[in-house]
């Protein structure tokens, strides 16, 4: 299923991360998932939250670069080799992937794999038809 995901550029200081989760806390945004890729100075935060646009408004009032970005959210079984099952599918079609992360929810389906991909809607006719 396509999401959105915002991505919020942040400098890489103590702090940072928890001044953005308490913002959106405290307007009642709950954080479902949460990923971060850095650099020495600055990095970008990678959020999939319940109400996605008003958290890139709460974000950019408060003076962060930020966006919405569509990503794919799969769920995987958790188990040994269940995140190969749904790579087999994206390498077997040639699917390059940008970035990919996974955690697990407090459901029992299993884990959630968001990832990026050039094209999502492609990608995403493409796992209805051959993951689900």
């Amino acid at each position: 299923m396509i999401v959105k995901q915002l991505s919020i550029f942040i400098e890489n200081k103590s702090g940072a991360v928890g001044y953005i989760a308490n913002l959106l806390g405290t307007n009642n945004i709950n954080i479902r998932s949460l990923q971060i890729a850095d650099s020495t100075d600055y990095g970008i935060l990678r959020l999939i939250v319940d109400d996605s646009a008003k958290a890139l408004d709460l974000v950019k009032k408060e003076g962060f670069t930020a966006k919405l970005t569509e990503v794919i959210s799969v769920v995987v079984p958790d188990r040994p080799n269940g995140l190969n099952d749904l790579l087999r599918i994206l390498t077997d079609n040639n699917v390059e992937i940008n970035y990919l992360y996974v955690f697990i929810g407090k459901n029992n389906l299993g884990a959630e794999a968001i990832l990026k991909t050039a094209d999502v809607a492609q990608v995403e006719s493409l796992l209805l038809n051959n993951y689900y």
